[in-house]
Parts: structure tokens; C-alpha cells; sequence
């Protein structure tokens, strides 16, 4: 069966990007993309909302068209293109390059769509990360902490009365100070 992934960047006091939605903080290099090309490429799908996917869209199908794009960027570009997104929207009419536009997390649709064949699915942004735990959807959560200390901004958790239980299976030190921690779901109490 395919899991649901968590996978987010924050800061190491806890948010997922500034007060006026900046990202600019995090600390990215080739040894990181290629991390993300590899994780990436074997995933079955791409599940953001509205906004992510706006902003993804708005680089990555003409990224490797720019002469400076890094080798890695270029690899990233084509696997972004081609890899199945569900938007999550109640906005958005369309989205383009292999997008679906879905209206609301509907539990039983994602329960199924995790029995479908494929690679795991990864969660994109806070927002619904949050609705995907309001409804115990997440299986897995890859967080990588930079090492930066932000002050203020939107927290990656916000409060809830649900208890998640995780156990931690890997962690990995990159060579410019981020720490993936990857956990996966135990149990879940309310």
C-alpha cells in the first residue's frame, strides 16, 4: 500500500516559511537537489495546494530551458513535468503539466487512492498537511530542519487536540547543516 508523505522544510525554531510567506532562508545545494531528484523520482504523486502549486508552476516546466540551470535543476524540471499533482483547490479552475484540480480532502477518496498501485504520495505545504492530519491521513513525515533560527512566521504544526505518536526510522546530515528527520505514524489518539 502507498503511503502519505510529509515532506517540508522549516526552520530550526519551527516554521515552514516567514511572516510574508518567504522561503528564501533555507539552505539549499546540490547535494540536497540531488537528494530530492532521487526521493522525488520515485514517487506516484505530487499532492499540494493551490499556492504551491502556482509556485512550483510559475519555475520548474521551463527551468532547464535556462542555460544557467544546474544539471540537477534540469533533472528536477523534467521529473516535475511529468509526475501526476492532485491540487487541492476551492479557487483554482484548472492546473496545468499532469494537474488535478480537487475541491476538499475527501478521507475515504485518498484511502483509496492510497490502494492504487504506484509510489507513495507526498503532501506539499502546511496548510493542508494540516487537513490531511485533522483527518489521520499522514504516514510518514520527512522534515528537514535548516540551520536557521527565523524568529517568526507560519509554524509548520499548529495546535490541535490530536496526539500522533511517531517512530523515528532515519535520519541524514547534509553537508551544508540540514538534518532530515523521517518518522513514521505508530498509532493516533485523540
Amino acid at each position: 500500500m502507498r503511503k502519505i508523505v510529509l515532506s517540508i522544510g522549516v526552520s530550526l525554531d519551527g516554521f515552514f516559511e516567514g511572516p510574508n510567506r518567504e522561503i528564501d532562508w533555507h539552505v539549499v545545494d546540490d547535494e540536497l537537489l540531488r537528494h530530492f531528484n532521487e526521493f522525488v523520482g520515485e514517487l506516484g504523486g505530487l499532492l499540494t495546494g493551490r499556492v504551491t502549486h502556482e509556485l512550483m508552476a510559475a519555475y520548474w516546466p521551463t527551468a532547464d530551458q535556462d542555460p544557467e540551470c544546474s544539471e540537477t535543476n534540469r533533472e528536477f524540471a523534467a521529473i516535475w513535468r511529468d509526475i501526476p499533482k492532485i491540487v487541492y483547490s476551492r479557487t483554482l479552475e484548472k492546473a496545468d503539466w499532469n494537474a488535478t484540480v480537487v475541491r476538499e480532502v475527501a478521507p475515504d477518496v485518498i484511502r483509496a487512492l492510497k490502494e492504487q498501485p504506484g509510489g507513495d504520495l507526498v503532501v506539499g505545504g502546511a496548510d493542508l498537511a494540516a487537513e490531511f492530519r485533522r483527518h489521520d491521513l499522514i504516514d510518514e513525515y520527512r522534515i528537514y530542519v535548516h540551520p536557521v533560527l527565523i524568529g517568526h512566521g507560519n509554524p509548520l504544526f499548529r495546535d490541535t487536540d490530536a496526539l500522533s505518536r511517531l517512530r523515528l526510522i532515519e535520519t541524514h546530515a547534509f553537508g551544508n547543516g540540514v538534518v532530515m528527520l523521517r518518522y513514521e505514524r505508530t498509532e493516533t489518539t485523540s
